[in-house]
């Protein structure tokens, strides 16, 4: 689900292809390969690992061809390794294809043709959709029209690229939710993700849209549609350079992520949740739902963000699911000797999966016998081999060091772990279940409301990026989230920020409280909203400066508050899906205007993988 890059022309396409390859690695990836067509055969090396594996292992001589295509793997379906990776490859050995994206009716392809003697070798959704292009070949004879008849039966995204040994005159590219671009050269053609792949050979490029096809050959290109209509498609200079291409037009990784999370979070959804049923279906879990039934508590390890995530799901699981929950530092965890149980559940929250504290917390507990469960966003990460089950978030490769959408994918995935832990339990009613099945699809479309409109969370940035200190006030659920977007403030603007819950203020933190301080107060129209407005009442009084997270234009807090941003409600269980969103933002815009280095903010890594 990575980079794509492909060549036609009358060059050595293989540098080409690597140097492309090795310009998309900023974009995550987990192993690389590449298919040549050369004197009618369909040479293909991939490797897990790196780029430079790839290139150590492929026999370059042998390689030299005039057409070929290469890809980056991020794992979405089966682990890394050197059969998962793409080129996949026909049975007949004529067809190669790369894939981003997700085929979702896979499994359902995959049945069909397995039935027709069709044999498999990988764990990937890429590899039942060439086998389809093969079969409809048998049907239309050529391989232009075996790609359209093939991607009318699928379901889900796709950006591809495909060649056939039969054809070696043209490349097929099509997309529908993954961006593929051709660039337009002298005699040759390219397709890729992304223009950072093909920039030091040209600059002229066609943006391929949703449902278009583009059949390349060395002297010309053409486009149409699924459905065999044509297209006649302008050609734009790029212009910018490499840095802005891999950021698709946004300032940084960090603002692209932001406005990445109506789709990340609806992935994080998708096939999930089961709103007839009033259910969640999570695979990952299903040889563990007898453990998670009968656990007498469940243990939340993490760091940092993940933390939050954690306790986010604490409150989720013991409203709903009515069990006991801990959460831990997991560097912490290990060291105090902690008493564990073999009826006890751990699960362990790691964007990367390689989080040194959270891997060391998942072996300690093992070593002591309970059952443990990871909730990582990277596909064959460590802590996802070593754990007895779990749930991958789908959030995508987040390049900025401090986390957004993976943070709010997280929260999804626990809120899935919630309802169906509560209803394998019979804790909740069926209705309530249907409810929050409903609101939970309906968050992309609210996340999405507030980043149209931005430019208000932007002023009062500007008037707040040289204050000293921030405090964040939230209760219940929504504690987490005044931690979390504290946290985001420290990181990257490097300004101090606290979060605390809002009964807590009185014991301590309201001794800061004067005309210098912000202190932003998350206040949803929840069961805790009357003690809210009581603890905005209490900063005013110490001439505190305001900033309110609120549903609506409410009157109450208006009159109280210094600022207000207004949220889509939502029900209680992910209001905090909903309210981190400005926060995010606001640390953003705050250390833009501060001048701060956003993605790679001082002394901090992606992944903390030593102790």
């Amino acid at each position: 689900m990575c980079g794509i890059v492909g060549y036609i022309g009358s060059k050595n396409a293989l540098p080409m292809l690597l140097d492309g390859l090795k310009r998309l690695e900023y974009r995550g990836y987990d192993s690389a390969g590449v298919a040549i067509l050369r004197d009618g055969k369909m040479l293909v090396q991939k490797k897990v690992g790196k780029v430079s594996e790839l290139e150590k292992n492929v026999p370059q001589k042998d390689f030299e061809g005039t057409i070929g295509i290469g890809h980056t793997r991020w794992a979405t379906h089966g682990e890394p390794s050197d059969i998962n990776s793409h080129p996949h490859t026909s049975n007949d050995g004529t067809i190669s294809m790369i894939h981003n994206g997700i085929i979702e009716n896979y499994q359902a392809i995959k049945t069909k043709l397995e039935k027709l003697g069709y044999k498999f070798k990988s764990a990937t959704d890429t590899e039942a959709l060439v086998i389809l292009i093969e079969e409809m070949k048998k049907v239309s004879g050529d391989l232009e029209t075996a790609v359209r008849l093939a991607l009318r039966q699928v379901e889900g995204t796709y950006g591809i690229a495909v060649v056939s040994s039969q054809e070696p005159d043209k490349i097929i590219a099509a997309r529908k939710g993954s961006p593929l671009i051709i660039g337009v050269g002298d005699d040759e053609h390219f397709v890729a993700s992304d223009a950072a792949a093909i920039i030091p050979y040209t600059r002229q490029v066609v943006y391929l849209e949703d449902g278009e096809i583009a059949v390349l050959s060395r002297q010309k290109f053409e486009t149409k549609t699924i459905d065999n209509v044509g297209k006649v498609k302008q050609i734009h200079e790029v212009t910018f350079d490499i840095e802005e291409i891999e950021k698709g037009g946004f300032d940084h990784f960090m603002l692209k992520e932001i406005m990445e999370q109506p789709e990340t979070i609806r992935n994080s959804m998708r096939g999930r949740v089961l709103l007839e049923d009033g259910n969640a279906k999570l695979s990952g879990l299903n040889d563990v739902m007898l453990l998670l039934e009968n656990a007498q508590r469940i243990i939340i390890t993490a760091c940092g963000t993940s933390w939050h995530a954690g306790l986010v799901g604490e409150y989720m699981l013991e409203q709903y699911a009515k069990v006991p929950v801990e959460v831990e530092y997991a560097s912490e965890f290990r060291y105090r000797n902690p008493i564990i149980k073999p009826t006890d559940v751990l699960f362990l929250i790691s964007q990367s999966g390689e989080t040194a504290d959270t891997l060391a917390a998942l072996r300690e507990a093992k070593k002591k016998g309970a059952s443990v469960l990871g909730v990582c966003n990277v596909v064959g990460s460590t802590i996802a081999r070593e754990s007895q089950g779990g749930v991958y978030i789908h959030a995508g490769p987040e390049i900025g060091v401090a986390s957004t959408k993976a943070f709010t994918s997280q929260l999804v995935v626990l809120s899935l772990v919630t309802l169906l832990i509560s209803r394998q339990r019979n804790a909740i009613s069926v209705e309530t279940a249907k409810i929050m099945c409903k609101e939970m699809l309906d968050l992309p479309n609210k996340i999405q409301k507030i980043l149209e409109e931005t430019s208000h969370i932007e002023s009062i940035a500007e008037e707040f990026k040289d204050s000293n200190n921030f405090l964040y006030l939230g209760r219940g659920l929504n504690f987490p989230v005044a931690l979390e977007g504290a946290l985001k403030l420290k990181e990257i603007s490097y300004i101090h920020a606290e979060g605390y819950p809002a009964a807590e203020m009185k014991h301590g933190p309201i001794a800061l409280i004067d005309e210098n301080m912000p202190v932003v107060v998350i206040a949803p129209k929840d069961s805790t909203y009357d003690k809210i407005i009581s603890n905005i009442q209490e900063v005013k009084a110490r001439k505190g400066k305001v900033i309110a997270i609120v549903n609506d234009d409410d009157p109450r807090i208006k009159s109280l508050a210094d600022h207000i941003i207004i949220v889509p409600q939502t029900i209680d269980i992910l209001s905090p899906i909903v309210n981190v969103i400005p926060l995010q933002l606001l640390a953003y815009y705050i250390a833009v205007k501060r001048g701060c280095n956003v993605d790679q903010p001082r002394n901090l890594a992606k992944s903390v993988t030593v102790e």
